[in-house]
């Protein structure tokens, strides 16, 4: 059973094709990495699959609905770090945990355990009635990670999760998720420039270059597809070595996410 199928989905913003005719499937219970330059389309995808952008054609199916047919069921079904800040800075850590929940409809007496277990999972619950915007760059991608998990989702994107993290922050993050991986099988969906995290942590992995799919499986499988030693070298085998700008129809993603969570009043 897959938690997300893509069928030859694109998008294009005015004469720009940032997707095109992509196909992939992410199994349930999956950890699936999703790479590319900047500018390849990952954001563009995720935010596809999340409600958050209509494609210009294709199809999709999140926990085995359609995001754009039933956005209310979809969202339920994941949970989300975005790839740039959206935290609320004028609320406490806490207030911008419990909104989330109340948003997510968490009952008061879970809300409150789930809340303090995931602060002090990535140690934060001594800063729990601190304002966010006190907080480090460090310190607020942790909190989005919480966040990110706080209504036990069944899918979690990740959107570069552990850029700004410190090494062992990293590790202690997807010890974590791997963790909820294997004892909720939650599916693992996330983006990211560090390939040695890929190659450890991930099962599969699609390489996305130019808004396409250009090769797709272990990272085994892409070194030997490329005769090269590392998930690096394959990478920039793939993909090249010139360097892009950032991605065609990038948006505010504190305005995107607020689109989420408003749509869940």
């Amino acid at each position: 059973m897959n938690s997300i199928e893509v069928h030859n989905l694109s998008k294009t913003f005015g004469d720009i094709e940032a997707v095109k005719d992509v196909s992939f499937d992410v199994k349930k219970g999956e950890i699936f990495a999703f790479l590319g330059p900047n500018g390849a389309g990952k954001s563009t995808t995720i935010k596809m699959l999340t409600t958050l952008l209509h494609p210009t054609s294709g199809t999709m199916r999140v926990d085995e609905k359609d995001p754009i047919l039933h956005p209310e069921e979809v969202r339920r079904s994941f949970g989300i770090v975005f790839q740039d800040p959206s935290l609320d800075d004028e609320l406490t850590a806490y207030e911008n945990m419990n909104f989330h929940g109340l948003l997510y409809d968490v009952p008061k007496e879970i809300r409150q355990t789930r809340i303090d277990e995931l602060l002090r999972f990535v140690e934060l619950y001594d800063r729990k009635n601190s304002f966010v915007k006190e907080f480090s760059g460090g310190m607020k991608r942790r909190l989005e990670i919480a966040r990110g998990l706080l209504h036990h989702p069944k899918i979690i994107f990740l959107d570069e999760p552990t850029l700004g993290l410190d090494p062992q922050t990293r590790n202690h993050m997807w010890s974590y998720l791997q963790e909820l991986n294997i004892t909720e099988g939650v599916t693992v969906f996330f983006t990211t420039h560090y390939m040695e995290e890929a190659e450890r942590v991930a099962g599969r992995i699609a390489i996305i270059d130019h808004g396409s799919i250009v090769a797709l499986g272990t990272a085994r499988d892409l070194m030997e597809k490329t005769g090269t030693k590392t998930l690096e070298d394959a990478f920039l085998g793939l993909t090249g070595k010139k360097i892009r700008d950032d991605e065609a129809g990038k948006n505010d993603n504190i305005r995107m996410a607020r689109r989420v969570w408003t749509a869940r009043k």
